[in-house]
């Protein structure tokens, strides 16, 4: 696959407090004890793409990011780490390295992604459509918690999110529309060009956008270039070719497209597009739409095409972009997706690092994992948790639906449930936590009681 790969890796996001620091920035946050980044890195090089290049924000992070993946990836993977400034968004983070984008098609994977969709099938569906951009969708993840504890402590059912609204042809390969972000509150509002060139439209509210975009360079760097206070690949970039694919003002080609004709002197009557993007061999609606009412123009007028990578239903695709979903995810890759998180599960269904040191009475459940080097006390309990390495950990302990950093101390007699407990915290004995976010090295007193609170220094 001869695409150029760039993961965006982000820095410091503020959505993750405090769980990322300057010394653990999002990218290397642990999901079941290895960094988050690892599974877009995996994912990749089991599509075989070795070149790439992954964007992080702030010099700090760089460093902290080139050391961890020339350890971890040696031999393996070749990869160029560039450092973008700090909250400058996906779009100017593209902006920024645009002096490295040289191939005519460039695929960008966003470094929360944690999914088992290939991205050479979004690649090759990209160059089947000879598209401008084509996306991909998969089913939005339910968010919630399972039996008991909840990372937000409030809300105890399971749900699917909204995250888009989605307006697809009927074969679903087009993006005809899109709203995102504050604007799926809205309105639908759809453009009469498309509708009359497509004939019909389903819209659907249960699909999320995976932030993996395949993208014609030329036509990226154009509306980088020309849309300077673009910040964002999803709610700017991606939302501006749909709506203007019909009256394309990019270029294509090596042409400047330009409008011709009246679109509303459009006769829908003349073509069924629905017949015609029923057969895959068939023309897209663009073309149709290109040639004009009569089936030809002296002057094609110029569209461009915004495709759609639909997953199966039966992939596993989640991003680590808020508290809940870091929740999420952990409890995922230890569960209904454990092919995801490259270790062998026991006949109990959980995973114990074989210098990991259990007490008498002491039971890990099924959906667990208990990391390297860490030590547990007497008749302590853990239910579908992670607890990551090197962790000491009293008696008579209840760890429950929780995800517990690295080199963390928890006193006897300690409860914990629907918590995420950053590295180098000390719990001291007796300490109750309820879904709870504790930062890095911080000390929970002993004897006391916290229900959905923030802690950190």
């Amino acid at each position: 696959m001869d695409f150029q790969v760039v993961v965006l890796a982000g820095g410091t996001s503020t959505k993750l407090a405090p769980l990322v620091s300057k010394d653990v920035p999002k990218s290397l946050l642990p999901v079941a004890n290895r960094p988050v980044l690892s599974y877009v890195l995996d994912l990749l090089e089991q599509s075989n793409i070795k070149d790439l290049i992954v964007v992080v924000e702030g010099e700090g992070t760089e460093g902290l990011v080139e050391n961890w993946i020339s350890e971890a990836y040696v031999d393996r993977l070749h990869v160029q780490v560039a450092s973008v400034g700090e909250e400058v968004g996906t779009a100017g983070a593209l902006r920024a390295i645009a002096h490295h984008l040289t191939a005519s098609d460039i695929l960008v994977v966003s470094g929360d992604l944690v999914c088992d969709i290939s991205p050479g099938a979004v690649a090759a569906a990209h160059r089947r459509h000879d598209a401008a951009v084509t996306a991909l969708f998969c089913a939005a993840p339910i968010s919630g918690p399972t039996e008991s504890g909840t990372s937000s402590g409030k809300d105890k059912t399971k749900k699917p999110v909204r995250h888009n609204i989605v307006g697809l042809d009927l074969t679903q390969q087009f993006l005809l529309y899109i709203a995102a972000g504050m604007e799926v509150e809205k309105d639908i509002k759809v453009q009469k060009s498309i509708l009359r060139a497509v004939g019909k439209m389903e819209i659907h509210a249960d699909l999320m956008d995976a932030h993996l975009y395949a993208f014609k360079r030329s036509v990226l760097q154009q509306v980088l270039n020309q849309k300077q206070t673009f910040r964002s690949l999803k709610q700017d970039v991606l939302p501006y070719l749909v709506k203007s694919q019909l009256r394309s003002e990019i270029l294509l080609n090596g042409a400047q497209a330009e409008e011709n004709g009246n679109e509303d002197n459009y006769n829908t009557d003349k073509v069924m597009l629905s017949q015609l993007l029923a057969n895959a061999s068939t023309p897209s609606f663009h073309e149709v739409y290109a040639l004009g009412p009569n089936g030809f123009s002296p002057a094609e007028r110029k569209t461009h095409k915004c495709c759609v990578y639909i997953a199966n239903k039966t992939k596993y695709c989640a991003r680590l972009n808020s508290i809940q979903a870091y929740s999420d995810i952990n409890r995922d890759v230890i569960g209904d997706a454990s092919h995801l998180s490259g270790c062998t599960f026991s006949a109990h269904n959980n995973v114990i690092h074989p210098s990991a040191v259990l007490g008498s009475k002491t039971t890990v459940g099924p959906q667990c994992m208990l990391g390297e080097g860490s030590q547990m006390g007497d008749k302590c309990s853990v239910k579908r948790s992670v607890i990551g390495r090197h962790c000491r950990i009293g008696s008579n302990v209840k760890i429950v639906n929780s995800v517990i950093m690295n080199h963390v101390t928890i006193g006897d007699g300690c409860s914990i449930q629907g918590t995420i407990i950053s590295s180098n915290v000390q719990l001291q004995e007796r300490a109750l936590l309820r879904d709870c976010q504790i930062g890095a090295g911080y000390v929970v007193a002993a004897g006391s009681e916290h229900k959905g609170e923030l802690l950190r220094k």
